[in-house]
């Protein structure tokens, strides 16, 4: 066993090595340190005096004071000659283990959890399932583990991905660790797309970290804390490049949580359990798809006084995502089929122009010829009212956006970026009328860059925003805009290369807090965002409605 490979070994990339998929220049690199009696390593036959050490475990504090976690990769190949060894002393034999040594009795996995062909890992998404517990004998002393050690982490299931401060704490395989230490590091977390997984960003985290907790408040020498994942995941726990400054960890959740509650009982869980399928994207389709969302508007076309979501296809569909007020959408409603006609149309709107109960649609069309769909719903979109005619200098109007900027109480006002870079706002607009023109801005070369524009309440203000992303990806808001001029600049993101893959945007109410500023965005892979309660000064909390590659 001293030379067997590394159940986890699958990680050798040096933090320089430029493959696809690393993270940025200089990341954190982890501490090395005499570690935690609540975290340690696993040893086959070897015992403990070796250097084959196989991935990381960690004491869960549970009713039969016997449980130990890791991944679900590394469990599938732990047979009951495996060892378990709290804060692992390398060098010393069984009894002078800080702790002692203990058996492991039985290993509970999760059925779903099935690895790739010819591998312990897998890219599914029951890669989400990659954890295990382990059952442990009573260690040289008769100790049970939980009383050896004076405590026990507690299995938390945590309200989300992103964590400002979670420390992870492994046993590096011999071969980047000969001193055997543990290697801890504490940094914030998001959300790995697409999987019920957080990801960090750390370096020195190669083979034989796999299971390693992930804990929101690590103290040294603590006997509690509270746990909410384990290393593994997508690939067992790493990026494509197998690079070792990223990590992935199943969040815990229902199905971690069963699996723990059978450990406890002793009982394997059922082979019959319903299929994993994933987490589930708030808008159906797949990124694929909405790689072909061209515009989208956001109103209340369902009469529930909250923002509903329209998409025009590159194929000229038309259809409507009901909003459910919490962040998703209820199942869509097709408005028109694929059609050559509304793949003419270069820009939408939505707005309260007709005075009904239901927002209009506003489309600018190729020729020029602009058109007001009153009361639009899940019926479809009703009759059409011309607002101007085929050829008119509409042609040249490129972004237009409805909004309340004249302190009134509904969106009856539309803001117009022509491609002169003129910015003309139109105060209460209705059925077959512009309303008043002000101009805010003469023709200008600077404005010509505004790629997308959208308007909401970001300020919380009785005049509304305007949203706008430069070519260059730049954001900014221009809070408290109205007829007597733009507002104050205000920049929530500078120029870079990630925001020019926004190519479609719009704002609405889309979450409890009642305000039309939730900020939709379609990435250039199909991926689309919601940023949830967008402030003036800062984009809101990032919520994924189509994952990237899926």
């Amino acid at each position: 066993m001293a030379d067997a490979r590394p159940l986890d070994g699958f990680r050798s990339a040096p933090s320089a090595s430029g493959k696809p998929g690393a993270a940025a220049a200089a990341p954190p690199k982890g501490t090395p340190y005499g570690g935690t009696r609540l975290v340690g390593t696993f040893f086959g036959s070897s015992g403990p005096s070796g250097t084959a050490w196989h991935c990381t475990g960690s004491v869960i504090a549970t009713a039969s004071k016997n449980i130990v976690l890791t991944a679900a990769h590394c469990g599938l190949s732990m047979k009951n000659d495996y060892i378990f060894v709290p804060k692992f002393v390398k060098g010393a034999g069984p009894d002078r283990q800080p702790y002692g040594i203990f058996h492991i009795q039985h290993i509970f996995l999760d059925p779903r959890y099935v690895p790739d062909n010819g591998s312990t890992t897998t890219r599914k998404p029951w890669s989400d399932l990659d954890t295990a517990f382990a059952r442990v004998s009573a260690n040289q002393q008769g100790k049970q583990l939980q009383d050896a050690v004076g405590g026990g982490l507690t299995f938390t299931k945590p309200s989300g991905y992103t964590h400002r401060n979670v420390t992870v704490v492994g046993y590096p395989s011999h071969a980047h660790n000969g001193a055997g230490r543990a290697l801890k590091c504490t940094v914030p977390t998001k959300q790995l797309p697409g999987y019920r997984q957080m990801s960090m960003t750390c370096g020195g985290y190669y083979g034989g970290v796999s299971g390693s907790p992930w804990i929101t408040d690590y103290k040294d020498g603590a006997t509690t804390g509270h746990v909410i994942g384990n290393l593994g995941g997508y690939n067992g726990g790493g990026n494509d490049a197998n690079v070792d400054y990223i990590s992935y960890a199943p969040a815990f959740g229902t199905d971690a949580a069963n699996l723990l509650a059978y450990a406890v009982a002793g009982q394997d869980p059922p082979s019959d359990l319903p299929p994993y399928k994933g987490i589930e994207a708030k808008l159906p389709g797949g990124a694929g798809r909405w790689q072909h969302a061209r515009l989208t508007a956001s109103g209340d076309y369902t009469g529930d006084h909250r923002s509903d979501l329209v998409v025009v296809w590159s194929d000229g569909e038309t259809t409507l995502y009901p909003g459910d007020g919490k962040g998703g959408f209820l199942p869509r409603k097709r408005l028109q089929r694929a059609n050559s006609t509304w793949t003419h149309a270069r820009t939408i709107t939505g707005g309260d122009f007709a005075g009904g109960d239901l927002s209009d649609l506003l489309v600018r069309w190729s020729d020029g010829e602009v058109t007001l769909y009153p009361d639009v719903s899940a019926a479809g979109l009703g009759q059409e009212v011309r607002m101007a005619k085929p050829g008119s200098v509409w042609k040249n109007a490129v972004q237009i956006s409805a909004g309340q900027f004249h302190g009134g109480t509904n969106a009856t006002d539309l803001l117009v970026r022509w491609s002169d870079g003129e910015l003309t706002l139109y105060t209460s607009v209705g059925a077959g009328t512009f309303g008043t023109e002000k101009r805010l801005l003469a023709p200008n070369g600077a404005w010509k860059n505004t790629t997308l524009l959208t308007s909401g309440n970001f300020s919380g203000k009785a005049t509304w925003d305007v949203l706008v992303r430069w070519a260059d990806g730049e954001l900014d808001a221009y809070p408290g805009t109205s007829a007597a001029g733009l507002g104050t600049k205000s920049r929530l993101r500078g120029p870079n290369a990630l925001w020019k893959h926004d190519l479609v945007m719009t704002a609405g109410d889309y979450t409890p807090n009642r305000t039309r500023d939730d900020l939709i965005v379609r990435w250039s892979d199909g991926e689309t965002t919601l940023y949830a309660d967008t402030g003036a000064k800062a984009l809101g909390a990032e919520n994924t409605l189509v994952y990237p590659g899926t």
